[in-house]
């Protein structure tokens, strides 16, 4: 079990305890481990395009300084090398791989009219204050065509950045996730109930009472 840290609400939960249990059938480890296996070198963004998604994965999702850093840029990135997407787009807007190519190129050309650098190379407040720009939908660079910088934001960027983290196991230990309930399921439904392989969160600052819970939580 990990170490918690302060401030943990779910203290020495790990969702991967239940890798091998009754929780979980087959097909989900699977998905798991596959997930789990994804590298760190770009399949589709260029590694300059890449270091900027890092970037802006680190604005968006911020992490705590961890061994293991869920790899939310990599996530992005395997899932436009396969073309997935969410099977839906507004009309006159580019599909998902062309839409984050075309808003990377457009951040790097607001950074360096705005700052005389890419925004990777930004300090995190300037950083900051494009992608405030941005969601305000004040941003117009030529370098956007007929794309939306807010549109950008909200339906590719911001979106495709939060999913990716709470895609990864260690965000469901973060939250108390349990994965998948397949094919064990949930028995106890009332409010605030909580089934034994669930994780058990902090209550009355009682750290000690919920790591316990969660050591035998499988």
């Amino acid at each position: 079990m990990p170490e918690s840290r302060p401030g943990t609400r779910f203290p020495g939960y790990d969702v991967l305890s239940k890798r091998q249990g009754p929780s979980w059938n087959d097909k989900t480890r699977e998905v798991i481990a596959r997930r789990l296996s994804i590298g760190s070198q770009p399949g589709f963004f260029t590694a300059n395009e890449f270091s900027t998604v890092r970037a802006l994965a680190s604005r968006i999702v911020p992490q705590p300084s961890t061994p293991t850093p869920i790899p939310v840029a990599a996530l992005v990135d395997h899932k436009l090398s396969l073309s997935q997407s969410d099977g839906y787009r507004l009309p006159g807007t580019p599909r998902d791989g062309d839409a984050w190519r075309l808003g990377l190129k457009a951040l790097d050309a607001e950074a360096d009219m705005a700052f005389g650098a890419p925004f990777r190379e930004l300090a995190a407040a300037d950083q900051d204050l494009l992608l405030d720009r941005m969601q305000k939908a004040e941003l117009r660079h030529p370098a956007w065509g007929d794309m939306r910088c807010d549109e950008f934001f909200r339906r590719r960027l911001a979106k495709d950045l939060v999913l990716a983290y709470y895609a990864h196991p260690a965000a469901w230990s973060q939250i108390g996730w349990g994965g998948p309930a397949s094919p064990r399921g949930y028995v106890r439904m009332d409010y605030d109930d909580r089934d034994p392989w669930e994780a058990a969160e902090v209550k009355d600052g009682n750290v000690e009472a919920a790591r316990r819970k969660n050591r035998h939580v499988r």
